[in-house]
């Protein structure tokens, strides 16, 4: 048998700082702090080779979150499987700016496009429980995902809808839309490597310049939005112009694009008129 200190070393030198301890606790069924006081006991074979093949997969470039099921993400873990985009801190920054305009002592009525793991709509569903979020996503893998979230987190604020885009809310209207759709053109080199490999293609490109879930969302905003509410999108570094552009063009007002914590352009937010 294995020392789990002597495991830990070993796989350190074949992966990303902190990855080992996380796979090494999943492994074991232990959180990862108690891998630091128990260092010297040994592991039993089914669990050192249950790690061994976790680090083998990762070595090999699966996402640490497929491999254990689960992405922190805001103030909760999301459970998360390859048929949901990994929930990324980038996106924690349009669900700041959206709690920024969503009052907390009135009933709200929010929209979440695309919803995938539900980390965008959960997060607003939970800071403002008086809210009633919507949440849609065309796959339906993902949405027995974010189903599952909601349950467990325990906001039961929030209905799930099958769909894409704005099929599934004809005649409605929001104080909020949000989204962090595709952005990632359709031949970007970056979608053969690395994580995004592995991530569902649908979740992460959209069309010949990666704007055409942005065009559509941009287009119906003013229809789906009560006077004065918010059109709230997460977007590619590089994309500010256009999909402030693509706003301007849709009869939005008040466009701004937000920065991320590395000061690049992020989320683009405008505001219906009235």
């Amino acid at each position: 048998m294995a020392r789990i200190d002597a495991l830990l070393r070993a796989a350190r030198a074949r992966l990303p700082p902190g990855e080992a301890e996380i796979l090494l606790a999943h492994a074991l069924g232990r959180p990862p702090a108690w891998l630091f006081a128990h260092g010297d006991e040994e592991a039993a074979p089914a669990h050192a080779a249950a790690f061994e093949r976790l680090l083998a997969r990762r070595v090999d470039g699966e996402p640490v979150a497929y491999l254990v099921g689960r992405r922190g993400f805001w103030r909760f873990d999301l459970d998360v499987t390859p048929a949901t985009l990994i929930p990324r801190p980038d996106t924690e920054r349009l669900v700041e700016l959206a709690l920024e305009r969503l009052p907390d002592d009135r009933a709200l009525r929010i929209v979440d496009l695309g919803t995938g793991s539900g980390a965008i709509a959960l997060a607003l569903a939970l800071e403002r429980p008086r809210a009633r979020v919507i949440a849609t996503d065309a796959s339906a893998e993902a949405l027995v995902v974010a189903r599952h979230n909601a349950q467990r987190l325990g906001a039961a604020n929030v209905e799930f809808r099958a769909g894409d885009w704005w099929s599934p809310l004809a005649g409605e209207r929001f104080d909020a839309v949000v989204s962090n759709p595709p952005y990632i053109a359709a031949d970007d080199a970056h979608l053969t490597q690395g994580d995004l490999r592995f991530e569902p293609p649908s979740a992460l490109a959209s069309g010949a310049d990666g704007l055409d879930a942005l065009r559509t969302i941009a287009g119906g905003a003013c229809a789906h939005l009560v006077e004065g509410g918010w059109l709230m999108v997460e977007h590619g570094h590089d994309q500010g112009a256009a999909v402030r552009a693509l706003f301007a063009q849709a009869g939005l007002r008040e466009v701004r694009t937000a920065q991320d914590l590395e000061a690049r352009d992020r989320v683009t937010i405008g505001r219906a008129p009235g």
